[in-house]
Formats: C-alpha cells, structure tokens, sequence
C-alpha cells in the first residue's frame, strides 16, 4: 500500500537498512492481534506473498479469492488484498486471535510496524510511529525481524515489483484497454501457480520478460 505523505509525520525520522536494530521486538505480539485488525484493503500481497501462501497451504491462489482474498484498484491495476472478516479481523485469524498463516504470512505484515519508502532507485525501512500498541518493544535487526530467505534477493525483487506496477499505472493511464491488461496481468503474475518457493525468483523474471516483451 502506497502512501503519499511527509516521512517525518508518520515515523521516528529515521531510515534504516535490513542491517539494523530497530525496537519492533513485542514477545510474539502476545495478546494482541490489533494490527491484524481493521485493516480494510491495505494488507496487498504481491506474487512472492501468493507462491508462498500457496505452497504453505497447499492451496491454489484461486482458492482463496472472496473468502480471504479480495481485489481493489490502485490507480488503474487490479492488486489482491487480504479481507478482514467478523468483527473486521483478519480472515486468517483463528479463533485465539492468532495467524494461522504465519509461517508464510504476507510481506506486508512481517514488516509491521516498519514501512519502506521508495527513492534514488531503491528503498529503505523505517519505523511507522504509533502503528504498534505494544510497548516497550525491544530492538531486533531488521533482517531477523523480516523471517525471509534470501534477504537481498528478496529485497530486489520487491524493489522490481514496486517498479513494475509504477510501469503499468502509467500504461493504464495513458489510455491502454484496462480490462484486457489487468486480467492479463493477474493471470500471469497470480492465477498461474509458481514452481515453488525456491524456484520463484527465477521463474518471476521469466514472466516479467515476457510481460515486457508484449
């Protein structure tokens, strides 16, 4: 989820690299699953978030659409969310108020309450102020905290994909039929299962060769 808004207003002023300490430590959230909560559609989820959703349920991403998983418009693109359920919590949440997903929950919310702010062709992380009931959180690194393999591959890819999507907004927005890319669009980079997590970075580039190649 992009926000436009001045940095300094919604975090510590501070900027940090995966190599940091951060204080987002909350003693596994225990008790709280407020984050998971009221979330409306800003829980997005991009093709690595669904290949590893996918093989850790065993389910295909088509599977979860309506029940758990929505679709909204973001300036022109078709971009899946999680949906909130009863009491809009999370429609993961099992009824401990607890992730049932959390091995392989999405990018998005094993970053809380950090956030990424994209310039100079790269991003860095920082801290969203007063996102996190929990106090006294205690410092982690932020490449421990984030639970990913393969960090800096991870990483790029995210930065890719950020790109992506600014790319084919503008496409979009330049008058380009907005139905037949969007379901294109989905099908290539969601519906179509991946071969598994491992094999993911390799097989991402692959479509988005071919995608730009269109």
């Amino acid at each position: 989820m992009i926000r436009e808004c001045n940095l300094e207003d919604i975090s510590d002023g501070k900027r940090y690299t995966s190599a940091d300490l951060v204080k987002v430590g909350c003693n596994d959230c225990e008790g709280c699953h407020a984050c998971c909560t009221g979330m409306g559609d800003t829980i997005c989820l991009d093709p690595y978030d669904v290949c590893r959703l996918s093989f850790g349920t065993n389910r295909p991403f088509a599977s979860f659409l309506e029940k758990e998983v929505g679709l909204h418009v973001e300036e022109g693109v078709i971009i899946p969310h999680l949906l909130m359920g009863d009491g809009e919590a999370c429609s993961f949440l099992n009824g401990e108020g607890r992730c049932s997903i959390h091995p392989w929950r999405p990018g998005i919310c094993r970053l809380f309450p950090l956030g990424r702010v994209y310039e100079d062709e790269g991003f860095s992380y920082f801290l969203q102020a007063d996102e996190c009931v929990k106090t006294n959180r205690t410092k982690e690194k932020i490449k421990n905290w984030l639970d990913t393999p393969e960090l800096k591959r991870y990483e790029a890819f995210i930065l890719t994909w950020h790109n992506h999507i600014k790319e084919v907004q503008h496409t979009l927005q330049n008058g380009a039929d907005a139905q037949k890319i969007n379901m294109e669009h989905l099908q290539l980079f969601y519906l179509m299962p991946y071969a598994s997590p491992e094999a993911f970075y390799e097989e991402f580039e692959t479509r988005l060769a071919q995608w730009n190649s269109k």
